[in-house]
């Protein structure tokens, strides 16, 4: 019997998931949480043999969830659920040490095959991912160029940037052209555009 926790805040969605494991044969979902501090004090106490894991919830993270439980629990199974499935966002979760990422419009089939082959040991990508893994190049942003960024998809200019970030406003424009360049974007517009759909920056 696979045993099984979920953390997902929206109960529905909950709800669902948990319904359609508990119909298979070899699955049993042990536990429930609605946020990521609840999911680390869960999977201590029960140990799940798979964590489905939503990426974003209200407080802790799942991102930072992931990591609290794997620093305690090095060889935990997680499988991340997210709406997002942006590059740089399927990224971070493999890198925080996720053997699955899904996005929550999979089908329940998807599901079921890739909780049978991370309790196996193994890691899975649907096609659709590892084609947009495959295709995709790291942003590679510094940790400025990402705070320049955000405020960029935020609609701010130049000197309103230096002005929030207490830098010269030459400064600004040399991270917009580093940020250009990176993004193989030609303008900010499309800098936001990119910075959104690969998951670099969350509204």
């Amino acid at each position: 019997m696979i045993r099984i926790l979920i953390a997902e805040d929206h109960l529905i969605a909950r709800v669902g998931v948990k319904t359609i494991l508990n119909m298979q044969p070899d699955m049993n979902v042990v536990a429930e949480a609605a946020n990521g501090a609840q999911a680390v004090e869960l999977h201590r106490q029960h140990q799940p043999d798979i964590t489905l894991m939503d990426m974003r919830m209200p407080g802790t993270s799942g991102q930072e969830a992931i990591v609290a439980i794997r620093a305690e629990f090095p060889h935990a199974r997680i499988i991340a659920l997210s709406t997002y499935g942006g590059d740089e966002d399927i990224r971070r979760a493999l890198n925080s040490g996720v053997r699955a990422y899904l996005t929550k419009d999979v089908l329940h089939d998807e599901l079921i095959l890739a909780i049978h082959a991370v309790h196996a040991g193994e890691t899975y990508l649907s096609p659709s991912i590892r084609a947009l893994e495959a295709s995709s190049v790291p942003a590679s942003l510094s940790a400025r160029e990402l705070e320049v960024l955000a405020l960029i998809v935020k609609g701010h200019g130049n000197k309103q940037i230096a002005y929030d970030l207490g830098i010269a406003e030459h400064t600004v424009k040399n991270h917009v052209k580093s940020i250009l360049s990176k993004l193989d974007v030609e303008d900010r517009t499309q800098a936001a555009t990119a910075a959104i759909q690969r998951g670099i920056i969350h509204l």
